[in-house]
């Protein structure tokens, strides 16, 4: 008999998922979800995230996060991924140029 996979998509769905948008009491959150917004949800438009990561998370990538979700919208009723951890961009350090030595040829009298 063969084993059921350990990894991959069975534990994504194992895993507990939370809003980190909606924040409760005492550093916990809300469960991921809401109701439809044509139905009337009072909650805005979620930022979901394994618990374990939304641990691991300081305040200020978590307001990135739900920010840059936000900002994308829900065209079309379909959800739109956004990354959950942004890396900056760094700057590429310029070689120095070198520059060309100029010669002047001699003047012919």
């Amino acid at each position: 008999m063969a084993s059921k996979p350990r990894g991959g998509l069975t534990k994504w769905f194992k895993e507990k998922w939370v809003d980190i948008g909606a924040p409760k009491k005492k550093g916990k959150y809300q469960s991921c979800g809401r109701k439809s917004a044509k139905g009337g949800s009072k909650r805005k438009y979620p930022k979901c995230v394994p618990k374990a990561k939304a641990a691991s998370m300081t305040a200020a990538q978590k307001r990135s996060a739900v920010k840059r979700k936000r900002a994308a919208g829900n065209p079309g009723g379909k959800p739109t991924n956004v990354k959950t951890i942004v890396k900056k961009k760094t700057a590429r350090k310029k070689s120095p140029s070198k520059k060309r030595k100029v010669t002047r040829g001699k003047k012919k009298s």
